[in-house]
This record gives C-alpha cells, sequence and structure tokens, in this order.
C-alpha cells in the first residue's frame, strides 16, 4: 500500500487520538486536534502531563480513552514514539500517523518499523493539516514544497 492509499484509509476514519497535545502553549499537535474536531473526526487527546486540553478532557494514555480508537496521530517526541506503536499494538489500533513537517518531527524510523512489521498500517511523514478538508493556503503551500522537495511521497 502506497502514502496516498495510507492517507486516504486514515481519512476516513471516525475516531482517533492526538498525542503530545499542550495545555499550555499549543503546538502543533494542538492544531491539528482542533482541525480534526472541526472536520467532524471524534477526536481525543493525549498528554500524561494534562488533565484538560482545550477545554476537553485530556487522557494520559491512548488506553484510557473511553472509546474504541482507529487510529493514532503521533504528535509527541520521537523518544515516546516506541511506547506509543506498542500501545497502539495492545489495543489494536491499526493505524499510525506520525506527524512531520519541515524537520523530523515525531518519527522514530525503528518504531515505524516496529508498527509495519506488526500489522500497523504507518504513514511516515506530512502533516494531517495538509490533508484534512478544508486546507488552509498555508498547508496547501507547505504539501507543495514537500512534495517538490521528495518529503513527501506522491504515492
Amino acid at each position: 500500500m502506497n502514502h496516498t492509499e495510507k492517507i486516504s484509509e486514515f481519512l476516513e476514519l471516525k475516531t482517533i487520538a492526538v498525542t503530545g497535545v499542550s495545555s499550555g502553549q499549543p503546538d502543533a499537535a494542538n492544531i491539528i486536534f482542533r482541525k480534526l474536531i472541526d472536520a467532524g473526526y471524534q477526536t481525543y487527546p493525549v498528554n500524561p502531563k494534562a488533565n484538560e486540553v482545550e477545554n476537553v478532557t485530556c487522557y494520559p494514555d491512548l488506553g484510557s480513552i473511553p472509546a474504541r480508537l482507529e487510529g493514532v496521530i503521533v504528535g509527541s517526541p520521537p523518544s515516546s514514539a516506541r511506547s506509543i506503536i506498542e500501545e497502539c499494538l495492545k489495543l489494536g489500533i491499526n493505524y499510525a500517523w506520525f506527524h512531520s513537517s519541515i524537520n523530523q518531527g515525531s518519527l522514530d524510523k525503528e518504531a515505524a518499523s516496529f508498527g509495519e512489521e506488526n500489522g500497523m498500517k504507518i504513514i511516515r511523514t506530512g502533516c494531517p493539516m495538509m490533508y484534512v478538508a478544508p486546507v488552509d493556503f498555508g498547508h496547501k503551500c507547505i504539501k507543495w514544497v514537500l512534495n517538490l522537495t521528495g518529503k513527501v511521497p506522491r504515492k
């Protein structure tokens, strides 16, 4: 399955967690979290150091979420990626998307490979904001640049 197909399948999911959201200064994970809610996804924030994010209950881990998750957007530092993927596998979550843009972002290549070796569909690069409609002008531009430079696969 190629990159574009994985993204299409991920965007068909209904129940998604976003790790790495912050109760303090909003960061990329918070922006993605809000975008998914606005787009109609049932979305859950995950951060073991926060009780609430943007007036929504925040969960310390994926297993604490009171719903069956279909996918996870990893917005946490790469150092936590392996434990997130292990938890996904334990909970039967088949999709994970490692957020990135211009920099490495949340990707840990070994964690991604571990997930793939165990049957998960892993999206290793790109920002969901480049794909969740309606896409804002800034993310259209970022997607164009990343496609041009080969940092996001076209297929």
